[in-house]
C-alpha cells in the first residue's frame, strides 16, 4: 500500500469488514472502492482545472463554540463558510445550538437558555465575520418540540429582534426535527449577506 493510500484509509470512520453488498455496490459507483474492496485513491475532478470552485472560506469562533471535527466522534462540517461574491459575501452559518467551546451541551432540559446560548453563538460566528444579525437574510429553525415551545420560541425570537431593531425582519422556517444529540431543544441555521467594505 501507498503512503497515500494509508493517509486516506484513516480518514475513512465505517469499518470496510463490514460493508453491506449494496454499499460495495454503490461505493464502487462513486470510484471510493476498487475491484477489490480497497479504497481508492483520490482523483482531484479535472472539470476544476478549467473551472475552479468558488473559494470558501471557514469561519470560527472558538471562544464560543468548538468545532464539530473536533468532537470525539468527529462531525464532518465546518461551523460556518464565507463565500466571496465581488463586492459581497454570504456567510453560511451550520445548524447550531446550545454547545460550548468544549463541545458540550449547555442548559440541558432548559428550552429558553438553549435557545439564549444558540443566539450567542450565531452572533459570535457572525462577528467573526464583522457581520451582525442585520446581514442576516434567512433563518431556518429546528424545534424539537414544537408543538410545546414553539410560543416561547416566537417570544424569545420575537423580543432578541426587537431588541435588535431588526427591520426588515429574516425570512425563516419553522421545522420540528429529532436533532442530533438527544439533550438539544433547539438548533438554528442562518445565511448573512452583506457588501465588503
Amino acid at each position: 500500500m501507498s503512503n497515500t493510500l494509508d493517509i486516506q484509509e484513516r480518514r475513512i470512520l465505517i469499518d470496510l469488514n463490514k460493508l453491506t453488498d449494496g454499499e460495495k455496490i454503490e461505493m464502487k459507483k462513486l470510484g471510493i472502492l476498487s475491484e477489490d474492496n480497497t479504497i481508492t485513491p483520490t482523483v482531484y475532478p479535472s472539470i476544476h482545472e478549467e473551472r475552479p470552485p468558488i473559494e470558501k472560506h471557514v469561519v470560527h469562533a472558538p471562544h464560543t463554540i468548538n468545532e464539530a471535527y473536533d468532537y470525539e466522534k468527529p462531525s464532518s462540517f465546518s461551523r460556518a463558510l464565507r463565500l466571496d461574491f465581488g463586492d459581497y459575501k454570504v456567510l453560511l452559518i451550520s445548524g447550531t445550538a446550545s454547545v460550548n467551546e468544549e463541545g458540550k451541551p449547555e442548559h440541558i432540559g432548559d428550552f429558553k437558555a438553549q435557545l439564549w446560548r444558540t443566539y450567542f453563538n450565531i452572533t459570535n460566528l457572525l462577528e467573526a465575520e464583522g457581520m451582525t444579525w442585520h446581514d442576516v437574510v434567512r433563518t431556518t429553525n429546528y424545534l424539537r418540540d414544537i408543538e410545546r415551545d414553539y410560543d416561547e420560541f416566537n417570544k424569545i425570537r420575537t423580543s432578541f429582534y426587537q431588541w435588535m431593531n431588526l427591520d426588515p425582519l429574516p425570512a425563516s422556517t419553522g421545522i420540528q426535527a429529532r436533532l442530533c444529540w438527544e439533550t438539544l431543544l433547539v438548533e438554528l441555521e442562518v445565511y448573512a449577506v452583506c457588501k465588503v467594505k
